[in-house]
């Protein structure tokens, strides 16, 4: 369903023992807009009933229903180099994204373009 590089691990794992409170997971998910569709998100939140979870690597992570097909086969990585530092999905099911990198739309799925911001 989702893959985490070893550095996006290491990262989100540093960043939960930084976070209250303890039952903090890493959610994931897409909502509406952005330039091509549909644009990521993410957040140290409070799991809900409804959410799908897994832990990868240690990281406890979820996905609400309306997200998980669009994250289908995604992997989450974190990068540090001179273009830049901080996570990047990179996500099979897109068939167009734009510049801004949080941007996409699935060859099913348009989304509901608008900003990037």
């Amino acid at each position: 369903m989702l893959t985490l590089t070893d550095s996006a691990a290491a990262k989100l794992l540093e960043l939960l023992a930084e976070h209250e409170p303890e039952e903090s997971v890493l959610r994931l998910y897409v909502k509406p807009g952005g330039c091509t569709g549909f644009s990521y998100g993410m957040a140290l939140d409070t799991p809900q009933p409804t959410d799908q979870r897994l832990t990868l690597k240690g990281v406890p992570i979820a996905i609400d229903q309306d997200s998980i097909e669009l994250l289908a086969g995604s992997e989450l990585d974190y990068v540090d180099d001179v273009t830049g530092r901080g996570f990047r999905i990179h996500n099979p099911n897109a068939v167009s994204t734009c510049g801004c990198g949080t941007s996409f739309r699935t060859a099913t799925q348009a989304g509901q373009p608008g900003s990037c911001e």
